[in-house]
């Protein structure tokens, strides 16, 4: 029996390729562990209007810990045009695999950690190293929407004051996508930030949000950081509104060291960040339960790029150094991160987007000669 199972989801485009890339670094790493394959993405929208298949989710519930490559995804009218004919008349209506896979799994933090490599070409500025935490399952991202807004949904609104200038609009010409915070999702995420905060030695923790304007929502999420602070008295708690805290980052980005924030507002200042420390290449993220974790690129499929074997997977690979410590296997994790910073530093196997002429495999090839000490 191997120590562990880990479930490997390729998804589209370049997706597979750097999901191939992981691979040859963890057949170096020669990790106790069963890889189990599985389907999920564009693929199995367009031909099974689903794109994450039941089989999938089986596979995952049989693992411990999950790789995801990227996927493809597209606005509700183009994903019903590309089903497969003899799917279109069934009122299937797509939505996002990596969400679903969410709220499935109560994958409640989305932790994505923003570090400048030194010498790294992409670089905004070196000595960054900031972590988002992101919450992962409600907000914006709930998938609470309407369109058209029905009658009895108007009726139920009408009762707030605010509501009544869009009583008269015609319900086929509303639109509305709900932003629904629970306390229990606000506190285990900020705790998630402050337990990570004291880890690490962290000087402080940032929550982002817009209490002023979006009272009720971001309200209720500072006022609990505000509670949950008080049990971290080493820890410095800093509030920023959201707009004010992009001006920020750019500014002075060495400032920061663990920001928290709800779902779509972590999904904007998590991709600033990343941007800041050498863009979507190196940017990766994890999607952590209680009792299960998916970890990522954040990039996306790049169907112009795909078979071309020319993207960064050092995201990727970073997605396995975040598993690795996620499993315990801390002496494999910072053996790991040192090729990666190796690679990084020598500069001599770089992707496109580092100014090199190197493919994906090439560098996935690079940091396992560096993991072995060569």
């Amino acid at each position: 029996m191997t120590k562990y199972r880990i479930a490997v989801l390729p998804g589209d485009g370049v997706g597979k390729e750097v999901v191939e890339a992981a691979m040859i670094v963890l057949e170096e790493i020669a990790l106790d562990a069963e890889y189990l394959y599985g389907d999920i993405g564009w693929e199995f929208w367009c031909k099974e209007g689903n794109p994450l298949p039941d089989r999938t989710i089986e596979l995952l519930k049989q693992t411990d810990v999950a790789l995801f490559g990227a996927i493809t995804s597209k606005p509700k009218k183009e994903a019903r045009e590309e089903l497969a004919p003899e799917l279109r008349d069934r009122g299937l209506e797509y939505f996002s695999p990596i969400v679903r896979l969410r709220q499935e799994f109560e994958l409640y933090a989305n932790v994505r950690p923003a570090k400048a490599y030194p010498v790294n070409p992409l670089n905004y500025r070196d000595g960054i190293n900031i972590t988002v935490f992101r919450e992962n399952t409600e907000g914006l991202y709930s998938g609470v929407e309407f369109r058209p807004v029905s009658d009895n949904i108007k009726k139920a609104l009408s009762v707030h004051p605010k509501f009544k200038r869009f009583m008269d609009v015609p319900s086929d010409e509303l639109a509305l996508s709900c932003r629904i915070f629970t306390r229990k999702g606000c506190e285990r995420i900020v705790k998630a930030a402050f337990d990570y905060a004291e880890k690490y030695d962290a000087r402080s923790v940032t929550v982002v949000e817009k209490p002023n304007v979006i009272r009720e929502t971001s309200g209720m999420f500072v006022e609990i950081a505000r509670e949950i602070a008080k049990n971290y008295p080493g820890i410095e708690l800093w509030e920023t509104n959201i707009d004010a805290q992009a001006m920020w980052l750019v500014k002075n980005p060495e400032d920061y060291d663990v920001l928290v924030t709800s779902n779509m507002f972590g999904d904007i200042i998590s991709d600033l960040a990343s941007q800041l420390t050498g863009g979507l290449g190196f940017a990766v993220a994890g999607n952590i339960g209680d009792d299960y974790a998916v970890f990522e690129p954040v990039h996306g499929s790049a169907p112009k790029y795909a078979g071309q074997y020319k993207v960064n997977p050092i995201a990727m690979i970073r997605a396995v150094k975040m598993m690795l410590d996620y499993l315990g296997e801390h002496e494999k994790a910072e053996r790991l991160e040192s090729a990666i910073e190796q690679v990084v530093q020598e500069g001599k196997v770089r992707t496109y987007d580092m100014g090199g002429s190197s493919s994906t495999l090439d560098v996935a090839k690079e940091i396992a000669k560096k993991y072995r000490g060569e």
